[in-house]
């Protein structure tokens, strides 16, 4: 049974030889001329500025919550909505109550986002 694998476990060595070779051959190979200039932090063409121990806004990881539960819904409910007449006549109210605990599970996380005013775009 274990021999099956055999064929991947190499694969996947030789590929981890090859990256880690990759790595070392280019900073025993490259070019070693660090200066000032190419040290400095970079962004955005910009230089930076600020601490970098600042707040960030919890407006940001409520966007980010509202674009994963956009996302896990459209990715589970479409295909299920779409095979949902068959589902039914094979299951009957089995075939919709999963995906009504899904969806209230979904709604728990849109009232957070509500209460903490992320829908409020000022």
């Amino acid at each position: 049974m274990i021999q099956n694998y055999i064929p991947i476990f190499f694969v996947i060595a030789v590929a981890a030889i090859f990256g880690v070779a990759v790595i070392f051959s280019s900073k025993l190979f490259g070019p070693q001329r660090p200066d000032k200039i190419k040290e400095s932090p970079y962004e955005s063409g910009k230089k930076p500025f600020g601490n970098t121990k600042e707040r960030v806004s919890i407006k940001y990881y409520l966007v980010a919550m509202l674009f994963i539960i956009f996302d896990i819904e459209v990715i589970f409910v479409y295909p299920w909505a779409v095979q949902f007449k068959s589902l039914w006549a094979e299951f009957g109210i089995f075939a919709f109550l999963p995906m009504f605990v899904f969806l209230i599970v979904l709604e728990i996380g849109f009232l957070y986002i509500y209460m903490k005013g992320g829908l409020k775009w000022d």
